[in-house]
């Protein structure tokens, strides 16, 4: 590992030696960081050597932890579009309202981006089994990716995580389990059967990896942007690993001196009021979440009652002046479809819920008409057909088609 110096934890800031197998910090059970001689990078690493790279998140291979570039396990993780979405901003009165396209990459989801490093990382470490609670994309990633790698998966999910990711698990060949509960039940099986099964829990920010391939997202979008930020980031939150990935790379870039003006977003967490933990502790002031009970929302990747990494959202959040915002659950299907339907965009729901919090944002006046303004679609729409509930108008082929009466949908 030329740059990385050494692991630390998030909290109680004890380091860890690199290139060795590490969960949670042994000393206080949080997360840790993966950190970089950054001055060393600075010197060898000029912004003119991304020249000719190809366009995927390896090629910002000095910023991330892969000792061997040989143990890279990928099935091509390509740069995201960010696309202007000029008309779904006049709905908003947003002269720059742009949406970056996460659902382009392997397995519908930005999920890729984590379950690629932590594989690659678990290949380089030489473990053999990995297991993960997932509410839906998650799981299909890591299913994925182990397949790719040669290693077995273990899956557990909520026995209502939609149909499509269930299957997409199994036909990748994980070991896919249905818990009757949610995604924070999941993870205590995962941590009850570690020392019985022998897995390794690749759960959210319970490993350090899946992080630093979700920070590619900051990486790659500022050099979109050329290297000057957008002015907000709406980010939809469940376990928080891309917001706080995202944060991490502006910090290392600002170091590096890559950034134009050293200006970084406000980043704003975005939830549904069917399971809104982040925004409870924000607007409290407190550093830790509580768990919330009887978490529901269609919106599946934002169904986490309580986050491991809660801390390090609200930080991020704090230290960015940005904020923590809920959208209320029934009006989901209705920010799927005005985007789709103004601009051929298929979000997610949790991509909705996002539009849901910029609708307010605007009409509290917190984000003003000529800001740049990017919001992330996390997945694929057509993973969620339960989201989106239709009646299609039937037409009878035994009579005329009355044309002008047609009906509409």
């Amino acid at each position: 590992m030329p740059f990385v110096t050494h692991l630390e934890c998030a909290n109680c800031a004890a380091e860890y030696s690199a290139g060795e197998i590490h969960g949670l910090c042994t000393k206080c059970n949080r997360p840790l960081w993966v950190r970089y001689d950054l001055e060393l990078i600075r010197r060898e690493f000029p912004q003119k050597a991304l020249f000719g790279r190809p366009p995927t998140l390896w090629r910002y291979l000095e910023l991330l932890p892969v000792e061997d570039p040989l143990n890279i396990v990928s099935l091509t993780e390509t740069i995201t579009p960010i696309l202007p979405v000029n008309r779904l901003g006049s709905e908003f009165g947003l002269q720059n309202l742009m949406i970056k396209d996460e659902s382009r990459l392997p397995t519908g989801s930005f999920k890729a981006r984590g379950m690629a490093m932590a594989v690659t990382m678990a290949k380089e470490l030489g473990l053999k089994r990995l297991a993960v609670p997932t509410a839906g994309n998650a799981g299909g990633a890591l299913a994925a990716y182990a397949a790719r790698a040669g290693l077995e998966s273990w899956v557990f999910m909520p026995e209502d995580t939609p149909i499509i990711n269930q299957k997409e698990c199994v036909l990748h060949g994980a070991n896919v389990y249905s818990v009757n509960g949610l995604i924070d039940d999941c993870g205590k099986l995962v941590g009850e059967g570690k020392s019985e099964m022998g897995w390794f829990d690749v759960s959210t920010l319970k490993e350090p990896y899946r992080i630093e391939g979700k920070k590619t997202m900051g990486l790659e979008l500022a050099e979109q942007f050329d290297w000057e930020l957008p002015d907000w980031i709406l980010y939809p939150t469940g376990g928080g690993t891309g917001l706080i990935g995202m944060w991490k790379a502006f910090g290392e870039l600002e170091a590096l001196g890559w950034l134009k003006g050293g200006k970084k977003p406000k980043m704003v967490s975005c939830q549904s009021d069917g399971c809104d933990p982040m925004v409870r502790a924000f607007e409290s002031g407190a550093r830790h979440a509580k768990r919330v009970n009887n978490a529901c929302t269609i919106a599946s990747g934002l169904r986490v009652p309580k986050a491991v990494g809660d801390f390090m959202i609200l930080d991020a959040i704090r230290d960015s002046g940005g904020l923590a915002m809920s959208s209320p659950e029934n009006e989901i299907s209705k920010w799927m479809h005005l985007s789709n339907s103004t601009e051929g965009v298929a979000v997610c729901p949790e991509t909705a819920v996002c539009l849901g919090v910029l609708d307010q944002l605007v009409s509290q006046v917190k984000v003003k008409p000529n800001e740049r303004v990017l919001v992330f679609n996390t997945g694929a729409a057509q993973k969620y057909p339960e989201s989106v509930n239709i009646e299609l108008p039937k037409l009878d082929l035994s009579q005329p088609v009355d044309w002008a009466s047609l009906p509409l949908v």
